[in-house]
């Protein structure tokens, strides 16, 4: 296994930080964050960073084609490999896939997340149903499986909580009969925590060829202290380090070299228990410790 890091998860740094920072660490490689999230009306970014917006190690979206070049400078310079691009790019926005999907092929960088709808937020929107949504993504993402196989990259399915792929079952009916070379499903082990969940194993063993990518995090469930008015206990969920989360990533690695699962293995910490530079390190050491020297 290769590991990576997706750089949504280190809002503090610069790119060349970034992959200078993971590359010193001794990181593989590095999956860039590509989406437009400055604050709308170029009003100015929050002193204290958020993962998700005024993120310093994303590339913006818009124009994004102009810096394949400083992309392909930055990561080749740290001698960091591509473990794919982290794109955000829905699914039904064909222009924003199609841009997606060629700068992937320009960077060599092989795959790219294409973005699911999020159900209730596009139920709302379009009074569709579960069943509606879904016929027209995969129609979609017939699409995207055309272009990214005239283009010679892979489009990924992420699995997700709130979207309409929140599991392995659920991925596997979007892309069942659609070509595994060029598109596959990203495992992530921390968003099952949240919505998901099946047995490792067997969702691996039922994905089979479409098995392409693995996202690491961790989180966790905790009880907010607030009742509902029948008198329920209301939990929420949060993001856990990887060593104290609800999910074990020791057993989650094991079950992945079961199936010969030998690609790359990503991690997106989300939790701030220690410094940015720490947590990444400490998470490198982890992971290293879990997997055999011969795997």
């Amino acid at each position: 296994m290769k590991f990576s890091v997706f750089t949504a998860s280190t809002p503090e740094w610069t790119p060349s930080q970034a992959a200078e920072t993971l590359a010193a660490q001794g990181w593989d490689g590095i999956e860039w964050r590509i989406v437009d999230d400055r604050p709308a009306g170029g009003a100015p970014v929050p002193a204290t960073r958020s993962f998700w917006a005024g993120n310093e190690s994303t590339w913006q979206f818009t124009g994004i084609e102009d810096h394949v070049g400083d992309i392909a400078r930055i990561t080749d310079g740290a001698g960091l490999e591509y473990s794919g691009i982290g794109g955000y790019q829905q699914a039904s926005n064909r222009d924003g896939v199609d841009t997606m999907l060629r700068v992937t092929s320009e960077l060599g960088a092989r795959q790219v997340r294409v973005s699911m709808p999020v159900y209730r937020a596009e139920k709302e929107r379009t009074g569709e149903t579960y069943a509606q949504i879904f016929d027209r993504t995969r129609v979609d993402l017939e699409w995207a499986v055309s272009r990214a196989t005239e283009l010679g990259v892979k489009a990924l399915v992420e699995l997700h909580h709130m979207t309409i792929t929140p599991s392995a079952s659920a991925a596997l009916r979007l892309v069942d009969g659609l070509d595994p070379e060029h598109v596959g499903v990203i495992h992530d082990l921390g968003n099952l925590v949240i919505e998901g969940q099946e047995d490792h194993l067997a969702a691996f063993e039922l994905l089979g060829p479409y098995l392409a990518h693995a996202h690491v995090k961790n989180a966790r469930w905790v009880d907010t202290g607030d009742t509902r008015a029948d008198g329920s206990s209301i939990w929420q969920n949060e993001w856990a380090p990887l060593r104290t989360g609800q999910a074990s990533v020791s057993e989650y690695l094991d079950a992945l070299r079961q199936v010969g699962y030998d690609g790359w293995v990503t991690v997106e910490d989300f939790s701030t228990d220690l410094p940015l530079e720490a947590r990444t390190a400490d998470n490198l050491a982890y992971l290293k410790s879990l997997v055999p020297v011969s795997a």
